[in-house]
């Protein structure tokens, strides 16, 4: 190995030992609220299916990642917000279980890939 490859990688390990895994951006205060409430509101189904659903609910990591959410409809803020307000297929509505600020938390959140 020469010198500067040997140097290289020093420093990238330097590099690595200082920042350790954590290369995510910090959540901001609006991400971090959508965390909680996907926590508290979502990752029951979405996640952990810790109500035993005969279907289990698609993941919603990455779901901005991709041109269409699971239904088949675009991943837009629209189409996420009105399936969780109104629901689809076998997932209920929660209208009036968020008020605007809180969708757009939940989204800002959703927008991360869910960090």
């Amino acid at each position: 190995m020469s010198r500067l490859a040997a140097r290289a990688l020093w420093f990238a390990i330097a590099a690595f030992a200082v920042t350790g895994c954590r290369s995510a951006q910090e959540l901001t205060p609006q991400q971090a609220e959508g965390k909680h409430l996907y926590r508290v509101r979502c990752a029951h189904c979405h996640e952990d299916n810790d109500l035993a659903l005969k279907k289990v609910p698609p993941d919603l990591r990455g779901l901005f990642d991709r041109k269409l959410l699971p239904s088949g409809i675009p991943a837009t803020d629209a189409a996420v917000a009105s399936n969780v307000l109104k629901g689809r297929g076998m997932m209920p509505g929660f209208a009036g279980r968020f008020t605007q600020e809180q969708m757009d938390a939940l989204l800002a959140y959703l927008h991360t890939g869910l960090r």
